[in-house]
This record gives structure tokens, C-alpha cells and sequence, in this order.
């Protein structure tokens, strides 16, 4: 078997929107702002796949969860079987 040297494959640093943009603030009143940080079926979004930094990653777990008690987010989609 010959061992064929593969090219690095290089993966750009995902940046927190967060910190980016200093004028976007996490707030649980905002739910179009929320639901990108939220997949289909309603579960959040990981801060490995997100981008987001440790510290607006917890403010932004909360923030979904206060929009999920005042209902203006899903806890889960509701699918018939």
C-alpha cells in the first residue's frame, strides 16, 4: 500500500456573534434573534456548532428557556405518529 500524504485541511475559527457585534444583545423577548440558536425540533444549539463563546453561550441557554416558559418558544415540535 503506498501512504499518499493528504492536504491540511484548515478550519476557520468560528467567531461569537455576540462579541462580534456589540449591538446585538441576547434578550428572552426577542424570539426571531433566539430561534436561530435553536434546531428544528427545538433544542439548542451546542457552542461547538453555534460559534459562540462560553459566556453568551450560557446567557443564551437562559434566554431560550425564560422565551419557552413565556411561551414565545416551542420546547419541542409537535409531530403526530
Amino acid at each position: 500500500m503506498a501512504y499518499v500524504r493528504g492536504r491540511r485541511t484548515y478550519h476557520r475559527r468560528k467567531i461569537c456573534k455576540f462579541c462580534a457585534d456589540k449591538n446585538l444583545k441576547i434578550d428572552y423577548k426577542d424570539p426571531k434573534t433566539l430561534r436561530f440558536f435553536t434546531t428544528e425540533r427545538g433544542k439548542i444549539i451546542p457552542r461547538r456548532i453555534s460559534g459562540n463563546c462560553a459566556k453568551h453561550q450560557r446567557m443564551l441557554t437562559v434566554a431560550i428557556k425564560r422565551a419557552r416558559i413565556m411561551a414565545l418558544l416551542p420546547f419541542t415540535t409537535s409531530i403526530i405518529r
